[in-house]
């Protein structure tokens, strides 16, 4: 129970500086995790529906005329829990819209990559 008086308020700004505390170390390991995990090229989130390959399919079968909605049923998910199943107009369109944009601004691309791997050398040198 919350006492307002002096030795209540006393204590409960000592909890509540224990929560902070304690909230900010597991905020400090789980970056620290991550980090590590990104060092090692695990960047989490589910894998990609919508596969290199499958991107490439789509792209020559749009060029010669069809739509997306006739390709659709041809293709096959790989992997993960839609496995063996066709993935859905929106990720095909997504895929294309992710396609056209790197088309559209691939010195931004390469840039980026540049970046990265930059960033990459860092993190491997010794310190």
């Amino acid at each position: 129970m919350y006492d307002p008086s002096g030795p209540g308020r006393l204590l409960f700004g000592f909890f509540a500086a224990m929560a902070e505390t304690e909230r900010e170390n597991i905020r400090e390991a789980t970056l620290e995790g991550l980090d590590t995990a990104a060092r090692k090229g695990n960047h989490g989130g589910r894998p990609p529906v919508i596969t290199d390959d499958m991107l490439h399919t789509v792209l020559r079968r749009r060029a010669n005329g069809e739509t997306v909605e006739d390709i659709q049923p041809d293709l096959l998910i790989p992997t993960g829990r839609r496995k063996g199943q066709s993935p859905s107009l929106s990720s095909i369109y997504r895929a294309l819209a992710e396609h056209e944009k790197t088309q559209a601004y691939p010195e931004a691309v390469e840039a980026a990559h540049t970046d990265f791997a930059a960033l990459r050398q860092l993190d491997r040198s010794p310190k």
